[in-house]
C-alpha cells in the first residue's frame, strides 16, 4: 500500500529509538476511519486502535510488537443486513535499515528454508508504524459476514427439469 493511498499514517524516526524503547499508540480519527472503510468497502469502523512497542535489537535492527484492536460494521453475504464484528491481532515486525542504495540484487537473495521470516529491509529511519496495522486489519476481515439466524438457500426449481436439447433433436428425427 502505497503512503499517498494509505488512509493515515504515523511517521516514527527510528534513529531517535533508545535502548529503553519506546511504545506508540495509534488512533485514528473520525474522517481517518471513514478513509479506512472506503479502502476496505465497509459500511463502517467505528472503532480502530492499535499499541506499537518499538525496541531497538541492534544498531540497524528493530522489532515492532503490535496489538490492534478494531470493529467494524460489514454487510451480510446473505441478506446485505449490517453485522458487526470485532478484530484483535497482535502480531511483530523485524526491521533491518540497510541505508539508501545498499539492496542486494534480485540475484544475490538466498532463499530461506525454515519457518522465520527474514526481516524487512528498510532505506530509511522514517517509517510509518500504520502500514502494519492496516495491512493487518484487512486480513483480519471476516470474507463471509453473516448475520445471525441467515442462511442461504438455493432458489427452488421450477416444477420441470429444462427440457434437453438432444430431446429437441430426437422429435426433429421422429418427423422424418
Amino acid at each position: 500500500m502505497s503512503a499517498a493511498a494509505a488512509p493515515f499514517s504515523h511517521s516514527y524516526n527510528l534513529g531517535r529509538l533508545g535502548q529503553a524503547g519506546d511504545e506508540v499508540r495509534l488512533a485514528p480519527g473520525e474522517a481517518e476511519r471513514a478513509a479506512i472503510a472506503r479502502l476496505a468497502d465497509l459500511p463502517a469502523v467505528p472503532r480502530f486502535a492499535a499499541t506499537v512497542t518499538l525496541t531497538r535489537t541492534s544498531p540497524t535492527r528493530f522489532r515492532l510488537d503490535y496489538r490492534l484492536e478494531a470493529e467494524v460494521v460489514q454487510a451480510c453475504v446473505v441478506t446485505l443486513a449490517p453485522v458487526t464484528g470485532a478484530i484483535a491481532r497482535d502480531f511483530t515486525r523485524e526491521l533491518h535499515f540497510i541505508g539508501a542504495g545498499h539492496r542486494a540484487p534480485a540475484a544475490d537473495l538466498e532463499l530461506s528454508s525454515g519457518d522465520e521470516e527474514e526481516p524487512e529491509e528498510i532505506e530509511s529511519l522514517h517509517y510509518d508504524l500504520a502500514g502494519p496495522a492496516l495491512e493487518e486489519f484487512l486480513l483480519g476481515l471476516d470474507p463471509y459476514p453473516r448475520a445471525p439466524g441467515a442462511q442461504f438457500s438455493p432458489a427452488p426449481e421450477a416444477g420441470e427439469a429444462p427440457e434437453s436439447p438432444f430431446a429437441v433433436l430426437k422429435s426433429l428425427k421422429s418427423r422424418t
